[in-house]
């Protein structure tokens, strides 16, 4: 009994120096600020759990808050240039709040999950859930503080770039008609499109925190691994419901397109994840697994892959084609 409760019993680390927590939290704050203002967002949450790891959630929070004041400025700065266009400063502000609010915050939620190694669907549906929440924050935020909307802009731009990609490919009036149901449906499905950046960025961010982990020994890391992702079996009610679509109308029709949109989305990576799963088992190369997956690219733009894709991720849950709650061999050897 004694020799079971010491093994059950956490070692209590030593405390690390001041100075260093400091230095790790200014860095952190300004990789965070600079990943804000660019195109490296999608390494937000990312860069958060290792600065909870690291340092703390309390230091996590306290990154965010300096990182989002630090890119508050810079836009802010940005207002005073002369070939800044009207509206274009709300747009920035929109995107800094969009980030914050629908990708750090849930981040920085999500963080005691990621500590107990929650498993990467779980993880990755509190994430969906919560930057959910934040773009409806988003769009209250944005109305009451600037007066602007950022939906009603999203809306403006797709329907804009459909009649301009219209115009310069002088499509006869057939197609016309057939880009203007297309142009409908995105418009139907648009918070589902505007959400599915994040949840790639939550995706990328996980395998790259499992590779910081590996790298530290940390037995966490391969739950994180990309092959691994198994979302959990409530999400099949989603997809029931989002399957009312063609039954519904008005404001029930748009959100159950917008689940239903989210759902499939999120089925087409599980898909992905069993067809890395299946490169893996194979022992394959680094190099085989990369052709396999320009491949596997290739097919999807040509939206051959989509849909075997999506249905291997929906029946994964019931025939568990990875064998994921058994214990074999992890492939570590393998990269994601």
């Amino acid at each position: 009994m004694i020799e079971t409760s010491l093994q059950q019993e956490p070692v209590a680390l030593p405390g690390r120096p001041f100075g260093r927590i400091a230095r790790s939290v200014a860095g952190y704050s300004l990789l965070l600020g600079l990943m804000f203002v660019t195109q490296l967002f999608v390494f937000v949450p990312a860069a958060i759990f290792q600065c909870a790891v690291k340092n703390g959630r309390r230091a996590a929070w306290l990154v965010t808050a300096v990182a989002t004041a630090l890119a508050a400025l810079y836009i802010f700065q940005l207002a005073h240039q002369p070939e800044l266009k009207p509206g274009d400063l709300e747009i920035l502000y929109t995107a800094l709040v969009t980030l914050v609010l629908s990708v750090a915050v849930p981040a920085l939620a999500a963080v005691p999950l990621v500590e107990r190694g929650e498993s990467f669907g779980r993880v990755l549906m509190f994430s969906t859930i919560g930057s959910t929440v934040g773009l409806f924050l988003t769009e209250a935020v944005m109305r009451s503080a600037m007066g602007f909307s950022p939906f009603a802009q999203h809306l403006v731009d797709v329907r804009r770039n459909f009649a301009d990609g219209m115009k310069q490919a002088g499509i006869s009036a057939q197609y016309a008609q057939m880009m203007d149901k297309m142009s409908d449906v995105a418009a139907l499905c648009l918070p589902a499109f505007v959400l599915m950046p994040m949840i790639v960025a939550f995706v990328l961010s996980l395998m790259m925190f499992a590779r910081l982990d590996r790298r530290n020994g940390i037995e966490r890391s391969s739950t994180y691994l990309f092959r691994n992702l198994s979302l959990p079996d409530w999400v099949l009610f989603a997809f029931v419901l989002g399957g009312l679509t063609p039954l519904a109308s008005g404001r029930l029709l748009s959100v159950t397109a917008n689940v239903l949109a989210v759902v499939t989305f999120l089925y087409f990576l599980q898909g992905l994840a069993i067809f890395r799963s299946v490169l893996a088992s194979t022992g394959m190369s680094l190099f085989g697994v990369a052709v396999s997956f320009l491949f596997m690219g290739f097919l999807i733009l040509l939206s051959v892959a989509i849909l075997p894709l999506s249905v291997a991720g929906l029946f994964d849950s019931f025939f568990d084609f990875r064998h994921i709650n058994r214990k074999d061999d992890s492939h570590e050897g393998h990269s994601d």
